[in-house]
């Protein structure tokens, strides 16, 4: 609409010379009839190139040359129509013969035609790519988002049965021993996997809630361990309702149990230090190990399920694991406002 507005006010400029006795009302709307019927064969070869040509141009050498050879002909034939329009419909139907102008088939009137027709096509064609290529980065952005989701969720459902087999474990030691306690860790697990099943499939949860799965699990090994584990969990927590991405703290502590205190037979500690102030949250957790050897870290399935999902979900984090002759610790640091969606 735009251009037609623009053509038939170019027209009708250039005209008015000639039918300088019509009003300026009807100048204008012959101006813009003639530019709408004038308009038909440019459209028809855009279309003919957007919707035909194109796929042939970028399928291979021997379709774009024949993609060439139909540009040219359709070229041609939309030429020869805007000029047998202009010269048996324009001038003396619209204008009533009262335009004298060059013959519409010269040479100058062909390469008017040849520009102007050339510039509707490729504006369009254009305008055509240029939607094309944005839908087109679009789709890849999505393509990449489900991607990052897919990954995501596996990660999540590979840490929950990582830390029912660690249980099950447990649950199996105490039922050797006979223990009366074997009961109350069965009814606690339930309430964990209920969590972990259900709850933990949400985006993000509130830290109360990730804290709570947090002492259910730590009072579970509590009653394994009994008496020769020492555990301090120190925290600091100005909003118990800011939003965390669930189970990124448990495999810290899961690894703790399984990694260092499992493989102790002396007394041992677990010291854990959580604070969150703002959006800034700080995680430490130390445990005792006994082997005495500062070995080179390997990074077990949980760390590094839970490495990988902290690079998903919180750009602006940092993870540091060392490994030391007499203990093993490991601080996370966190911008809870960078959390991504995926």
């Amino acid at each position: 609409m735009i251009y037609l507005i623009q053509d038939a006010l170019l027209q009708m400029i250039w005209v008015a010379p000639s039918v300088s006795q019509w009003s300026d009302n009807k100048q204008f709307w012959v101006a813009f009839l003639t530019a709408t019927v004038a308009l038909i064969p440019k459209a028809g070869l855009a279309y003919f190139i957007m919707y035909r040509l194109l796929s042939q141009f970028v399928a291979g050498p021997a379709e774009r040359r024949s993609a060439l050879v139909s540009l040219a002909i359709a070229s041609a034939i939309s030429v020869f129509i805007s000029r047998t329009i202009y010269a048996y419909v324009t001038l003396p139907v619209f204008y009533e013969g009262l335009i004298k102008t060059y013959h519409p088939y010269s040479l100058l009137g062909i390469l008017i035609s040849v520009m102007d027709t050339g510039f509707v096509a490729g504006t369009a064609t254009a305008i055509k790519l240029l939607v094309g290529q944005l839908r087109s980065k679009e789709r890849e952005k999505e393509l990449v988002r489900d991607k990052l989701e897919t990954e995501l969720k596996f990660l999540r459902q590979q840490t929950s049965p990582h830390f029912l087999f660690n249980t099950l474990n447990n649950i199996y030691a105490l039922a050797r021993k006979k223990s009366d306690n074997t009961a109350d860790v069965v009814l606690r697990l339930s309430s964990l996997l209920r969590f972990m099943l259900y709850e933990s499939r949400q985006p993000v949860i509130r830290i109360a809630d990730e804290l709570n799965i947090l002492d259910g699990y730590i009072e579970l090994e509590r009653i394994r361990y009994n008496h020769r584990l020492s555990i301090a969990f120190n925290r600091e927590i100005d909003d118990p309702n800011q939003k965390l991405a669930p189970l990124i703290l448990l495999p810290f502590v899961e690894n703790a149990f399984k990694h260092g205190i499992s493989e102790s037979r002396f007394d041992s500690f677990i010291h854990m230090n959580l604070q969150l102030k703002g959006e800034k949250l700080e995680f430490r957790i130390e445990n005792s190990k006994e082997n005495g050897e500062a070995e080179k870290l390997r990074e077990n399935i949980g760390l590094s399920n839970v490495r990988r999902q902290l690079e998903l979900l919180y750009p602006e984090h940092e993870l540091r694991v060392n490994n030391h002759t007499d203990r093993f610790e490991i601080h996370l640091s966190v911008n809870l406002n960078s959390h991504a969606k995926i």
